[in-house]
């Protein structure tokens, strides 16, 4: 017969991608995540010793979406000593098979062990726009906009109440729907151009790297004082951003492979060399016509370390 402790690992396995999606989401980092994750595990294993459990999902949605609110101060804390501009850790969605594909991305559905991260999940840029919501409207964001809870249920997560949820969800959606497109691009045109602009970059083709841009385009690229980047802060201006671009990163120097495969649920470019992966690249489109608005580049080693 299986003991308690049985169920309530069988209990928490199954509910691990959706904890781990939301989480993440929140906190943009896989080690803070797998912290939290274990912080769960652990009021869960304790709660489930004593009286049933009516709604587990609920409960340990709960308890996750709680230690991730208290875990992000000390994270915007950490961040205040980081080098450069910060993005979110990449995690790479989609069939999981080689690091890259070096023609095209693979149109397979994700399987089980990506659920909680595909294409319907926060994008890198996406992810960006919600470091700047209070912790109370990222989670409320998150767990409306993205797992689709209604405003009754995160209430009773948040300890608050339905109206105040409510709220709290304007406020949220109205700030990201500044900032942020309410409509996705079509993910045939984000992978043609993410391969366009990869071919103009490796190409040196400046003219043609100026024309997939928007002029106000910016690029934000996160080294973390470990790796190249594009500066302090992120730059601007298509022509500026095409001859860094060009003349400085990325390129098909010696041993340095250029492979494609979907990234937070975009469309990415991997850069690898010697086998491990050195930098991926994320585009933002606009999409009433795929102008690139936002280019985004992770080369800090120890953010890549989930795409070998």
């Amino acid at each position: 017969m299986a003991t308690d402790a049985d169920t309530a690992t069988t209990v928490f396995t199954e509910h691990r991608e959706l904890l781990f999606g939301i989480v993440y989401s929140m906190l943009g980092t896989v080690a803070d995540t797998e912290d939290v994750l274990q912080e769960t595990w652990l009021s869960w294993e304790a709660r489930s010793c004593g009286a049933p459990i009516e709604h587990p999902r609920a409960y340990l949605v709960r308890v996750a979406i709680n230690a991730a609110i208290a875990r992000q101060g000390a994270i915007r804390r950490r961040r205040e000593t980081y080098i450069g501009p910060w993005l979110p850790e990449p995690l790479a969605t989609g069939p999981e098979r080689a690091a890259f594909d070096r023609t095209a991305f693979g149109d397979a559905a994700p399987d089980g062990a990506d659920r909680a991260l595909r294409a319907e999940s926060v994008s890198l840029a996406l992810m960006v726009v919600l470091e700047s919501l209070t912790p109370a409207e990222r989670a409320v964001f998150v767990l409306a906009d993205v797992f689709g809870y209604g405003h009754n249920e995160i209430a009773e997560m948040l300890g608050r109440t339905p109206d105040a949820v409510r709220q709290t969800a304007h406020r949220a959606r109205a700030h990201v729907r500044a900032r942020r497109p309410r409509y996705r691009v079509d993910p045939a045109v984000h992978r043609r151009v993410t391969e366009r602009f990869m071919a103009a970059v490796s190409g040196g083709d400046l003219a043609a790297l100026i024309g997939l841009m928007a002029p106000d385009v910016s690029l934000t690229c996160d080294g973390g004082g470990l790796a190249p980047a594009a500066g302090p802060r992120p730059m601007r201006g298509a022509d500026r951003i095409a001859a860094f671009l060009v003349g400085r990163a990325f390129r098909r120097s010696a041993g340095l492979e250029i492979g494609f495969r979907p990234v937070n649920g975009s469309p990415s470019a991997l850069m690898v060399r010697d086998g491990l992966v050195v930098g991926v690249l994320m585009l933002d489109l606009r999409p009433e016509d795929g102008a690139v608005t936002g280019v985004y580049a992770v080369t800090n080693p120890e953010k890549l370390t989930r795409l070998r």
